[in-house]
Protein backbone atom coordinates (compact mmCIF):
# COMPACT_ATOMS: atom_id res chain seq x y z
CA UNK A 1 0.00 0.00 0.00
CA UNK A 2 1.72 3.14 -1.26
CA UNK A 3 0.35 6.15 0.63
CA UNK A 4 0.93 9.86 0.03
CA UNK A 5 0.22 12.51 2.66
CA UNK A 6 -0.15 15.81 0.84
CA UNK A 7 0.39 18.79 3.13
CA UNK A 8 2.53 16.68 5.45
CA UNK A 9 4.29 19.70 7.00
CA UNK A 10 1.06 21.48 8.04
CA UNK A 11 -0.83 21.26 11.33
CA UNK A 12 -3.36 18.68 10.09
CA UNK A 13 -0.68 16.84 8.09
CA UNK A 14 1.37 16.33 11.23
CA UNK A 15 -1.67 14.93 13.03
CA UNK A 16 -2.44 12.68 10.04
CA UNK A 17 1.01 11.10 10.35
CA UNK A 18 0.45 10.62 14.08
CA UNK A 19 -2.96 9.01 13.50
CA UNK A 20 -1.65 6.75 10.71
CA UNK A 21 1.07 5.50 13.06
CA UNK A 22 -1.27 5.06 16.05
CA UNK A 23 -3.78 3.08 14.01
CA UNK A 24 -0.99 1.08 12.32
CA UNK A 25 -2.32 1.83 8.84
CA UNK A 26 -0.89 -0.73 6.36
CA UNK A 27 1.77 1.31 4.55
CA UNK A 28 4.49 -0.32 2.48
CA UNK A 29 5.75 2.97 1.05
CA UNK A 30 5.08 6.44 2.49
CA UNK A 31 5.34 9.60 0.41
CA UNK A 32 5.41 12.86 2.34
CA UNK A 33 4.35 15.66 0.04
CA UNK A 34 4.30 19.44 0.42
CA UNK A 35 4.74 22.70 -1.48
CA UNK A 36 8.00 23.52 -3.22
CA UNK A 37 9.28 25.57 -0.29
CA UNK A 38 9.14 22.47 1.95
CA UNK A 39 10.67 20.01 -0.53
CA UNK A 40 13.81 18.43 0.92
CA UNK A 41 12.71 18.80 4.55
CA UNK A 42 13.09 15.73 6.74
CA UNK A 43 10.15 14.29 8.71
CA UNK A 44 10.08 11.21 10.92
CA UNK A 45 7.41 8.52 10.74
CA UNK A 46 7.60 5.49 13.05
CA UNK A 47 11.23 6.29 13.80
CA UNK A 48 12.22 6.41 10.13
CA UNK A 49 13.29 9.61 8.41
CA UNK A 50 11.55 10.62 5.18
CA UNK A 51 12.38 13.41 2.75
CA UNK A 52 9.52 15.67 1.66
CA UNK A 53 8.85 15.57 -2.08
CA UNK A 54 6.88 17.80 -4.45
CA UNK A 55 3.48 17.19 -5.98
CA UNK A 56 4.72 16.30 -9.46
CA UNK A 57 7.02 13.60 -8.08
CA UNK A 58 4.19 12.27 -5.93
CA UNK A 59 1.84 11.95 -8.92
CA UNK A 60 4.58 10.20 -10.88
CA UNK A 61 4.93 7.65 -8.05
CA UNK A 62 1.24 6.64 -8.51
CA UNK A 63 0.31 6.05 -4.86
CA UNK A 64 -2.68 3.85 -4.05
CA UNK A 65 -4.09 6.46 -1.66
CA UNK A 66 -3.35 10.17 -1.25
CA UNK A 67 -4.65 11.96 1.84
CA UNK A 68 -4.77 15.70 1.19
CA UNK A 69 -4.67 18.54 3.68
CA UNK A 70 -3.04 21.28 1.66
CA UNK A 71 -5.82 23.80 1.06
CA UNK A 72 -8.58 24.13 -1.51
CA UNK A 73 -6.50 25.55 -4.36
CA UNK A 74 -3.99 22.70 -4.16
CA UNK A 75 -6.79 20.13 -4.00
CA UNK A 76 -8.63 21.66 -6.96
CA UNK A 77 -5.50 21.56 -9.12
CA UNK A 78 -3.84 18.36 -8.00
CA UNK A 79 -6.52 15.89 -6.82
CA UNK A 80 -7.67 15.25 -10.43
CA UNK A 81 -4.04 14.63 -11.46
CA UNK A 82 -3.65 11.97 -8.79
CA UNK A 83 -7.04 10.47 -9.69
CA UNK A 84 -5.99 10.32 -13.36
CA UNK A 85 -3.11 7.95 -12.51
CA UNK A 86 -5.40 5.68 -10.46
CA UNK A 87 -4.84 7.13 -6.99
CA UNK A 88 -7.81 7.42 -4.62
CA UNK A 89 -7.75 10.86 -3.02
CA UNK A 90 -9.23 11.61 0.41
CA UNK A 91 -9.40 15.39 0.52
CA UNK A 92 -9.66 17.44 3.71
CA UNK A 93 -10.28 20.81 2.04
CA UNK A 94 -13.61 22.35 1.08
CA UNK A 95 -12.81 22.04 -2.64
CA UNK A 96 -14.95 18.98 -3.42
CA UNK A 97 -17.43 18.78 -0.55
CA UNK A 98 -20.45 20.16 -2.33
CA UNK A 99 -19.54 18.81 -5.78
CA UNK A 100 -22.54 16.62 -6.67
CA UNK A 101 -20.22 14.10 -8.35
CA UNK A 102 -18.14 13.58 -5.17
CA UNK A 103 -19.12 11.85 -1.92
CA UNK A 104 -18.88 13.57 1.47
CA UNK A 105 -18.05 10.91 4.02
CA UNK A 106 -18.18 10.39 7.76
CA UNK A 107 -17.34 6.65 7.93
CA UNK A 108 -19.65 5.81 10.83
CA UNK A 109 -22.57 7.30 8.89
CA UNK A 110 -22.18 6.80 5.15
CA UNK A 111 -18.97 4.96 4.23
CA UNK A 112 -21.16 2.23 2.74
CA UNK A 113 -21.82 4.60 -0.19
CA UNK A 114 -18.19 4.35 -1.37
CA UNK A 115 -17.19 2.33 -4.41
CA UNK A 116 -13.94 1.63 -6.26
CA UNK A 117 -15.00 4.25 -8.82
CA UNK A 118 -14.79 7.05 -6.21
CA UNK A 119 -11.37 8.52 -6.90
CA UNK A 120 -11.86 11.83 -5.10
CA UNK A 121 -13.60 11.60 -1.71
CA UNK A 122 -14.36 14.66 0.39
CA UNK A 123 -13.74 14.91 4.13
CA UNK A 124 -16.37 17.17 5.75
CA UNK A 125 -15.74 20.37 7.68
CA UNK A 126 -14.46 19.81 11.23
CA UNK A 127 -17.50 21.37 12.90
CA UNK A 128 -19.84 19.41 10.65
CA UNK A 129 -18.24 16.06 11.51
CA UNK A 130 -18.71 16.32 15.26
CA UNK A 131 -22.25 17.63 14.90
CA UNK A 132 -23.46 14.89 12.53
CA UNK A 133 -21.82 12.19 14.65
CA UNK A 134 -24.15 13.17 17.49
CA UNK A 135 -27.16 13.87 15.29
CA UNK A 136 -27.06 10.67 13.22
CA UNK A 137 -28.60 8.22 15.73
CA UNK A 138 -31.17 10.82 16.80
CA UNK A 139 -32.17 11.61 13.22
CA UNK A 140 -32.62 7.91 12.53
CA UNK A 141 -34.95 7.57 15.52
CA UNK A 142 -36.84 10.87 15.73
CA UNK A 143 -36.34 12.62 12.33
CA UNK A 144 -34.85 16.08 12.49
CA UNK A 145 -36.82 19.09 11.34
CA UNK A 146 -34.54 22.00 12.19
CA UNK A 147 -31.12 22.44 13.79
CA UNK A 148 -29.76 25.68 15.28
CA UNK A 149 -26.04 25.50 16.05
CA UNK A 150 -23.66 28.01 17.60
CA UNK A 151 -20.00 27.04 17.51
CA UNK A 152 -17.13 27.92 19.83
CA UNK A 153 -14.12 27.11 17.65
CA UNK A 154 -10.46 26.99 18.62
CA UNK A 155 -7.73 28.96 16.88
CA UNK A 156 -6.14 25.72 15.63
CA UNK A 157 -9.00 25.55 13.14
CA UNK A 158 -7.49 28.60 11.43
CA UNK A 159 -3.94 27.26 11.43
CA UNK A 160 -0.49 27.73 12.90
CA UNK A 161 -0.50 31.50 12.34
CA UNK A 162 -3.60 31.85 14.54
CA UNK A 163 -2.17 29.62 17.25
CA UNK A 164 0.93 31.83 17.25
CA UNK A 165 -1.22 34.97 17.51
CA UNK A 166 -2.94 33.61 20.61
CA UNK A 167 0.36 32.54 22.18
CA UNK A 168 1.87 35.96 21.44
CA UNK A 169 -1.07 37.73 23.06
CA UNK A 170 -0.86 35.54 26.17
CA UNK A 171 2.87 36.29 26.41
CA UNK A 172 2.39 40.01 25.73
CA UNK A 173 4.43 39.85 22.54
CA UNK A 174 3.58 41.77 19.39
CA UNK A 175 3.49 39.63 16.27
CA UNK A 176 1.75 38.74 13.04
CA UNK A 177 -2.07 38.76 13.20
CA UNK A 178 -4.15 35.94 11.73
CA UNK A 179 -7.37 37.73 12.67
CA UNK A 180 -8.51 41.35 12.19
CA UNK A 181 -8.73 41.72 16.00
CA UNK A 182 -7.06 40.27 19.10
CA UNK A 183 -8.33 36.77 19.93
CA UNK A 184 -7.09 36.59 23.54
CA UNK A 185 -9.82 37.61 26.02
CA UNK A 186 -12.13 37.94 23.04
CA UNK A 187 -14.64 36.10 20.85
CA UNK A 188 -14.87 36.70 17.11
CA UNK A 189 -18.21 35.92 15.41
CA UNK A 190 -16.23 35.52 12.21
CA UNK A 191 -15.03 32.10 10.99
CA UNK A 192 -13.90 32.17 7.35
CA UNK A 193 -15.06 34.92 4.96
CA UNK A 194 -18.42 36.67 4.89
CA UNK A 195 -20.79 35.91 2.01
CA UNK A 196 -23.46 38.06 0.36
CA UNK A 197 -26.19 36.59 2.57
CA UNK A 198 -24.44 37.81 5.73
CA UNK A 199 -23.32 34.34 6.80
CA UNK A 200 -19.71 33.16 6.71
CA UNK A 201 -18.46 30.27 4.59
CA UNK A 202 -18.03 28.22 7.78
CA UNK A 203 -21.67 28.79 8.71
CA UNK A 204 -22.88 27.75 5.26
CA UNK A 205 -20.75 24.58 5.42
CA UNK A 206 -22.60 23.70 8.62
CA UNK A 207 -25.90 24.44 6.89
CA UNK A 208 -25.33 22.43 3.72
CA UNK A 209 -22.93 19.57 4.49
CA UNK A 210 -25.20 17.63 6.91
CA UNK A 211 -27.94 17.42 4.25
CA UNK A 212 -25.47 15.86 1.83
CA UNK A 213 -24.00 13.45 4.39
CA UNK A 214 -27.46 12.22 5.39
CA UNK A 215 -28.70 12.42 1.77
CA UNK A 216 -31.72 14.21 3.16
CA UNK A 217 -33.08 17.68 2.34
CA UNK A 218 -36.04 17.41 4.73
CA UNK A 219 -34.32 19.26 7.61
CA UNK A 220 -32.58 22.63 7.78
CA UNK A 221 -29.57 23.94 9.71
CA UNK A 222 -28.98 27.52 10.84
CA UNK A 223 -25.47 28.28 12.13
CA UNK A 224 -23.46 30.97 13.89
CA UNK A 225 -19.73 30.24 14.03
CA UNK A 226 -17.55 31.93 16.64
CA UNK A 227 -13.79 31.82 17.19
CA UNK A 228 -12.70 31.71 20.85
CA UNK A 229 -9.25 31.81 22.53
CA UNK A 230 -8.76 28.07 23.02
CA UNK A 231 -5.77 26.45 21.35
CA UNK A 232 -7.52 23.22 20.32
CA UNK A 233 -10.94 21.58 20.26
CA UNK A 234 -14.24 22.86 18.91
CA UNK A 235 -17.45 23.13 20.95
CA UNK A 236 -21.03 23.47 19.74
CA UNK A 237 -24.34 24.39 21.31
CA UNK A 238 -26.93 22.48 19.31
CA UNK A 239 -30.70 22.91 19.43
CA UNK A 240 -32.53 20.32 17.35
CA UNK A 241 -36.25 20.11 16.67
CA UNK A 242 -37.59 16.65 15.77
CA UNK A 243 -40.77 15.59 14.05
CA UNK A 244 -41.30 12.99 16.79
CA UNK A 245 -41.05 13.26 20.56
CA UNK A 246 -38.20 11.66 22.48
CA UNK A 247 -37.32 10.33 25.91
CA UNK A 248 -34.15 11.83 27.43
CA UNK A 249 -32.94 8.51 28.81
CA UNK A 250 -33.37 6.94 25.39
CA UNK A 251 -31.48 9.87 23.80
CA UNK A 252 -28.56 9.25 26.16
CA UNK A 253 -28.66 5.52 25.43
CA UNK A 254 -28.75 6.04 21.66
CA UNK A 255 -25.76 8.38 21.87
CA UNK A 256 -23.85 6.06 24.20
CA UNK A 257 -24.42 3.14 21.85
CA UNK A 258 -23.04 5.08 18.86
CA UNK A 259 -19.45 4.14 17.96
CA UNK A 260 -17.22 7.18 18.26
CA UNK A 261 -19.58 9.08 20.60
CA UNK A 262 -19.11 9.39 24.37
CA UNK A 263 -21.76 10.87 26.66
CA UNK A 264 -20.49 13.09 29.50
CA UNK A 265 -23.67 14.32 31.12
CA UNK A 266 -24.04 14.58 34.89
CA UNK A 267 -24.78 18.08 36.25
CA UNK A 268 -24.57 16.81 39.84
CA UNK A 269 -20.84 16.11 39.41
CA UNK A 270 -20.18 18.97 36.96
CA UNK A 271 -19.58 16.40 34.24
CA UNK A 272 -19.82 17.85 30.75
CA UNK A 273 -17.63 17.95 27.63
CA UNK A 274 -14.81 20.48 27.42
CA UNK A 275 -12.04 21.03 24.85
CA UNK A 276 -9.36 20.44 27.48
CA UNK A 277 -10.60 16.85 27.93
CA UNK A 278 -11.21 16.20 24.23
CA UNK A 279 -7.59 17.08 23.38
CA UNK A 280 -5.80 14.33 21.42
CA UNK A 281 -8.85 12.04 21.52
CA UNK A 282 -10.90 10.70 18.61
CA UNK A 283 -14.29 10.55 20.31
CA UNK A 284 -17.07 13.09 19.94
CA UNK A 285 -18.22 14.07 23.43
CA UNK A 286 -21.86 15.01 24.12
CA UNK A 287 -23.37 16.50 27.28
CA UNK A 288 -25.77 19.12 28.69
CA UNK A 289 -28.53 16.96 27.20
CA UNK A 290 -31.87 18.52 28.07
CA UNK A 291 -35.29 19.23 26.69
CA UNK A 292 -35.99 22.67 25.23
CA UNK A 293 -38.88 23.74 27.44
CA UNK A 294 -40.02 26.47 25.03
CA UNK A 295 -40.89 24.22 22.12
CA UNK A 296 -42.16 20.66 21.71
CA UNK A 297 -39.99 17.81 20.42
CA UNK A 298 -36.85 19.94 20.78
CA UNK A 299 -33.52 18.99 22.38
CA UNK A 300 -30.49 20.97 23.55
CA UNK A 301 -27.02 19.45 23.74
CA UNK A 302 -23.35 20.44 23.89
CA UNK A 303 -20.89 18.73 21.53
CA UNK A 304 -17.09 18.84 21.77
CA UNK A 305 -14.32 17.20 19.73
CA UNK A 306 -10.66 17.60 18.85
CA UNK A 307 -10.95 19.43 15.53
CA UNK A 308 -7.55 18.27 14.28
CA UNK A 309 -8.32 14.61 14.96
CA UNK A 310 -11.93 13.44 14.39
CA UNK A 311 -12.62 16.83 12.83
CA UNK A 312 -9.93 16.31 10.21
CA UNK A 313 -7.08 13.77 10.34
CA UNK A 314 -8.77 10.81 12.02
CA UNK A 315 -11.87 10.99 9.85
CA UNK A 316 -9.69 11.05 6.71
CA UNK A 317 -7.65 8.07 7.90
CA UNK A 318 -10.85 6.19 8.78
CA UNK A 319 -12.05 6.73 5.20
CA UNK A 320 -8.76 5.31 3.92
CA UNK A 321 -9.10 2.35 6.29
CA UNK A 322 -12.57 1.62 4.95
CA UNK A 323 -11.25 1.70 1.38
CA UNK A 324 -8.48 -0.78 2.24
CA UNK A 325 -10.65 -3.11 4.34
CA UNK A 326 -13.26 -3.32 1.59
CA UNK A 327 -10.70 -3.69 -1.22
CA UNK A 328 -11.80 -0.47 -2.92
CA UNK A 329 -8.19 0.57 -3.59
Amino acid sequence: MKVAVVGATGMVGEVMLKVLAERDFPITELLLVASERSVGKKLTYKGEEHTVIGLSDAVAAKPDVAIFSAGGDTSTEWAPKFAAVGTTVVDNSSAWRMDPTKKLIVPEINAHELTAEDKIIANPNCSTIQMVMALAPLHDKYKMKRVVVSTYQSVSGTGVKAVQQLENEIAGVEGEMAYPYPIGRNALPHCDVFLENGYTKEEMKLAKEPQKIFNDQSFSVSATAVRIPTSGGHSESVNVEFLNDFDLNEVRRLLNDTPGVTVQDNPETNTYPMPIYAHDKDEVFVGRIRRDETQKNTLNMWIVADNLRKGAATNAVQIAEYLVENKLV
